[in-house]
């Protein structure tokens, strides 16, 4: 019997790192993928529908919520975003770990729902950094970047939420973190039972 998969919940203010950690971790670890939201946000110009985002217009988002699409929604900076339950579910039952890169009221929602979700929560180490990365990436305007850094401290005090607290100021440090929190969940004997199965049935047979 294939083990059921894990699902994390990953959520961090802007600029604390969590896309380039993320994608890290997938590219190094097997079985495991990040989930794509569904965003009525514009596409950024190096974006990729269906890679970054599915972008949909809010009428179809809509009409995605009231069919009952989504695991977890939320509005973020006027934008929507959705987790589609059915993929997770899909990559779940198939012993595939799913990551979920949304905020602290996606990951709330989520774990309402499904309370063995593990929950983690990236810090920057200090608010001077947060500025520093925002503002390096290139991406937003001194007035989006002024009300990032007004909603992170809101957003940073929803840490006490989560079950595993990691700070990237060092982003290697912060990604062997992560590998082990995956690594630890995959050794838990719940998921050993099922991975092996047939070995336990040898030993006491």
């Amino acid at each position: 019997m294939s083990r059921t998969g894990t699902l994390y919940t990953v959520s961090a203010p802007s600029g604390a790192g969590k896309t380039s950690l993320v994608a890290a971790l997938v590219e190094r670890t097997e079985d495991l993928r990040v989930s794509v939201s569904h965003t009525t946000r514009e596409k950024r110009s190096e974006e990729v529908h269906g890679v970054n985002y599915h972008f949909v217009g809010e009428d179809d988002f809509l009409a995605m919520l009231e069919d009952a699409a989504f695991l977890e929604h939320a509005k973020v900076f006027g934008n929507l975003y959705g987790t589609s339950q059915a993929w997770v579910e899909e990559q779940l039952e198939a012993g595939i770990d799913v990551i979920l890169e949304i905020d602290w009221q996606g990951a709330a929602q989520v774990k309402r729902l499904l309370p063995e979700t593990r929950a983690i929560f990236i810090l920057p180490p200090s608010r001077l950094t947060l500025l520093q990365r925002l503002t390096a990436r290139g991406q937003d305007d001194s007035t989006t970047i002024e009300s990032r850094m007004a909603e992170a401290v809101e957003e940073m005090s929803h840490y006490v939420e989560s079950d595993f607290l990691v700070v990237n100021e060092d982003f290697d440090k912060a990604l062997a973190e992560l590998q082990a929190i995956v690594s630890c969940h995959r050794l838990a004997t719940d998921k050993q039972r099922q991975t092996l199965e047939a070995l336990l049935n040898k030993l006491f047979s």
